[in-house]
C-alpha cells in the first residue's frame, strides 16, 4: 500500500486494557498518534515510565504511546477516532469520559465483545458519529506496560450501522491498515458483529469455565463439541433475525477462533474473571439467548454456559479474589 499520502490519525484507545494496548501500541508504533487511556495506574505508570513492550511470535518492540488514565486530562484536542475497548459493563462510564476529546467529525467506534454496544454508544455521542467494528486481534497483559500483542495478519472490520460503504469508513480503514492494524470497511457490518459473536461463542466461555489456553481446549474433541453446538444454536438467532453471515458452519467459527493465535493463549473472558471482574458474558452467550427468547428460537446450550459462569461470579471463592491496583474498573 502506497502510503505517503495518509496522514497519521489521532485516535485514543478508551478501555485500553489488554487487547486495546496491543491494537493502540502497534498504531503508535507505525507512526500513529495515540492515547491509551487506562484505569490501571500500574500500568498507566509503566508506559509512561518505559513505554509499551509488545510481545509477539516475531519479537519483542517498545511502543511509545501517550498514556493517561482519564481523556479529561487532555481535553479539548479532539481526536480523529476514539476506539472503545473497555469491558462492555463500564461502557457508559468510559464513554462520558471520552465526550472531552470527541469533536464534531470524530468518529467512535467499538471494537468489543459481544453485541448492543453501539446503541448505548449512540446514546451518549450522537447516532451521526458511531461506526460499527470488530476485530479479531488479540491481547494478553504479561505485566504492567508489557502486553502480548496478536495483530499482524489478524482482521479488524469497520463499517455504517445501517449498511453500505461510506468515504469515513473507507478512509479510516485505509489510515488503520497503514499502521500497522489490517483492517477493512464492510457494507454488512451486522453480519460482521455477528459472525465475531459467533468468535467468543466458541471459546470465551468454555475457556473462562474450563481455566484452559488455546492449546489445551483444542485438544479436548468433547470441548469442541460444546463448542459447535454452542455456535450452531447462535447461527439459528442469526438467520432467524435475517442476518447474513460469512461462516458458514460451527467448525469454521471454531477454526477462525484459534487462527494464529499461540498455545498458550487466554481468552478475555478468562483473562476478567482471573482478575476478579464480572465478564462480559451478558454480551456474549447472554445476548444469544435473549435474541433467541425474541423470536421463539431455543438456546439451552447458550443458556447454561452463561449460568454457569454467572454461577463463578456469585461463588464466594469468586468475590474474595484479590485484584491488582486499578484492575477493577
Amino acid at each position: 500500500m502506497n502510503t505517503s499520502s495518509i496522514i497519521a490519525p489521532r485516535i485514543v484507545i478508551a478501555g485500553a486494557g489488554a487487547l486495546g494496548s496491543a491494537l493502540g501500541g502497534t498504531l503508535a508504533a507505525h507512526g500513529a498518534d495515540v492515547w491509551l487511556v487506562t484505569r490501571n495506574a500500574a500500568h498507566c505508570a509503566a508506559i509512561a515510565a518505559k513505554g509499551l513492550a509488545l510481545v509477539s511470535p516475531d519479537g519483542e518492540i517498545v511502543a511509545r504511546p501517550n498514556v493517561t488514565q482519564s481523556c479529561r486530562t487532555i481535553a479539548g484536542q479532539p481526536v480523529d477516532m476514539i476506539i472503545v475497548l473497555c469491558k462492555s459493563a463500564d461502557t457508559a462510564d468510559v464513554a462520558r469520559d471520552a465526550l472531552a476529546v470527541a469533536g464534531a467529525d470524530t468518529v467512535i467506534v467499538s471494537f468489543q465483545n459481544g453485541l448492543g454496544q453501539e446503541v448505548l454508544l449512540s446514546e451518549i455521542f450522537g447516532a451521526q458519529r458511531v461506526i460499527g467494528g470488530k476485530t479479531y486481534a488479540g491481547g494478553v497483559m504479561l505485566a504492567p506496560g508489557i502486553v502480548q500483542a496478536t495483530v499482524a495478519g489478524k482482521r479488524s472490520i469497520i463499517g455504517e450501522i445501517a449498511g453500505g460503504l461510506s468515504p469515513r469508513c473507507l478512509d479510516l480503514a485505509r489510515q488503520l491498515s497503514a499502521h500497522g492494524v489490517p483492517c477493512e470497511a464492510s457494507d454488512n457490518m451486522s453480519g460482521a458483529i455477528w459472525d465475531k459473536l459467533l468468535i467468543n461463542v466458541a471459546t470465551g466461555a468454555l475457556t473462562a469455565l474450563t481455566r484452559m489456553t488455546y492449546g489445551e481446549i483444542y485438544a479436548d474433541r468433547d470441548l469442541a463439541r460444546a463448542a459447535f453446538a454452542a455456535v450452531a444454536e447462535a447461527m439459528n438467532v442469526a438467520e432467524a433475525k435475517g442476518i447474513a453471515l460469512s461462516i458458514r458452519t460451527p467448525e469454521e467459527a471454531w477454526a477462525m477462533a484459534g487462527a494464529n493465535l499461540p498455545e498458550d493463549f487466554r481468552t478475555s473472558m478468562l483473562q476478567t474473571l482471573e482478575k476478579g471482574r464480572r465478564s462480559e458474558i451478558d454480551f456474549i452467550n447472554g445476548a444469544v439467548v435473549r435474541a433467541g427468547e425474541a423470536l421463539g428460537v431455543e438456546t439451552p446450550v447458550n443458556r447454561l454456559l452463561a449460568a454457569c459462569i454467572h454461577g463463578v461470579e456469585n461463588s464466594a471463592a469468586f468475590t474474595t479474589i484479590d485484584c491488582p491496583s486499578g484492575e477493577r474498573q
